[in-house]
């Protein structure tokens, strides 16, 4: 069970660094039609977010390796997964889906997020 959820983990940290540093180096402008001038604030906004999801990566790896240190950031992260589905999940509701994939993605995650919280409470159970 605990090498499950290191797996778990460590696909999270794989995650993370791939989808950060892909969206870093895009920025906004790669989402936005050729014909649309720069839009800036969105841009640096994106890439804000995109700095922190990819440095997320870097407090997924130091929990992967100190991971019998840890009791409750395990549920913590497990719940941030989640919230990230259910982020897809809301803007699927607010403006439509984005597409097969990444309503695969919204699926994936919210899955991903309860199998860690379930994981990690019968690791104590």
């Amino acid at each position: 069970m605990e090498l499950t959820l290191r797996i778990l983990l460590g696909l999270i940290t794989l995650i993370c660094w791939a989808g950060g540093l892909n969206l870093l180096t895009k920025g906004a402008g790669s989402f936005l039609p050729s014909t649309t001038p720069p839009q800036r604030v969105l841009d640096n906004l994106v890439r804000f977010l995109s700095g922190i999801y990819f440095g997320l990566g870097f407090l997924m790896a130091w929990t992967v390796f100190h991971f019998s240190e840890f009791t409750d950031l395990i549920y913590f992260i497990g719940v941030v997964v989640i919230c990230s589905g259910l982020g897809r999940l809301y803007s699927s509701i607010k403006v439509g889906s984005a597409g097969k994939y990444f309503d695969f993605i919204m699926v994936f995650e919210i899955a991903l997020g309860a199998a860690i919280v379930l994981l990690q409470y019968f690791r104590f159970g």
